[in-house]
């Protein structure tokens, strides 16, 4: 058996990077076909205040995180749908109230510093079983969501106008979108860490999105460089000694810059055998 796997706590890590790694891109793919990606940054620092929240509560973090993006979450498709602002405005109110709202509370509680860095960063050391099990409860609902309604999303994702005469309630299926994105984000902070998780909703779809002939193959594919990048990532970061959410997301921003500069470079190489 392999060193890494002797380890209980990267056993733990391993399982929690697969479950992650592939709820991310399965709903980062709608969000970006939305134009959406920028929600996944403004739910991570409604998280934070959550998690702030419970430490100085003593409350189990997550849960605090989650009732916080949840709540962030009805807030900003309301607005969107009421248009009582632009959308990138609504998600920039609510980014930086969140982040200001962390911030005050931080600075008026003391103890909890190096808790929350861990929430801020990610730390393979303290994912624990009751993490596995909420993520492995989060994949189910999110994998049945996804194939429910996977036609309304399609839909509501290319032209919410269309969508909405035939039927689709467009503001259900992005609040309940919307809603499984901040609990993703919520219970990814372990491993990820608050400030890169939105980094793995985004680019293993951009990867995907380079590549795939449809959208089936695009969620797959995103699937695929999320899940595989967070296991090339943890085992950078073991070996290494580096924090495993930075790594995790440098080796999806690589495999991103890859897929960008495969094709010319192929491309030139092709010609030039043709000529010879």
């Amino acid at each position: 058996m392999p060193e890494i796997f002797q380890y209980d706590f990267m056993v733990k890590a391993f399982i929690g990077g697969i479950l992650v790694g592939g709820l991310a891109p399965a709903l980062g793919l709608f969000l970006v076909l939305r134009r959406l990606a920028m929600i996944s940054d403004s739910l991570s620092h409604v998280a934070l205040t959550g998690v702030a929240i419970g430490l100085l509560t003593r409350t189990y973090p997550p849960i605090a995180g989650l009732g916080a993006t949840a709540v962030a979450a009805v807030a900003i498709e309301t607005v969107r749908l009421r248009r009582l602002m632009p959308g990138d405005a609504a998600l920039a109110v609510v980014l930086y109230s969140a982040l200001a709202v962390a911030v005050v509370i931080i600075s008026l509680a003391d103890g909890f510093n190096v808790d929350l860095f861990a929430y801020l960063f990610g730390s393979i050391l303290t994912v624990t079983s009751t993490d596995l099990w909420l993520l492995a409860g989060l994949t189910v609902i999110v994998v049945g969501f996804v194939l429910a309604f996977y036609s309304e999303l399609s839909q509501s994702s290319f032209d919410t106008d269309l969508a909405r005469s035939n039927g689709v309630h467009v503001f259900r299926v992005n609040l309940a979108l919307a809603i499984l994105t901040g609990a993703t984000i919520t219970l990814s902070m372990r491993v990820v860490g608050v400030l890169l998780v939105g980094a793995l909703i985004v680019v293993p779809v951009m990867v995907s999105l380079r590549f795939a002939t449809g959208l089936k193959i695009a969620l797959l594919g995103g699937v695929a460089v999320g899940v595989g990048s967070a296991l090339a990532g943890l085992t950078i970061a073991f070996y290494a000694n580096v924090a495993a959410g930075g790594a995790i997301v440098l080796t999806s921003v690589g495999v991103l810059i890859l897929s960008m500069a495969a094709p010319p470079v192929l491309g030139r190489l092709r010609r030039l055998l043709r000529q010879a």
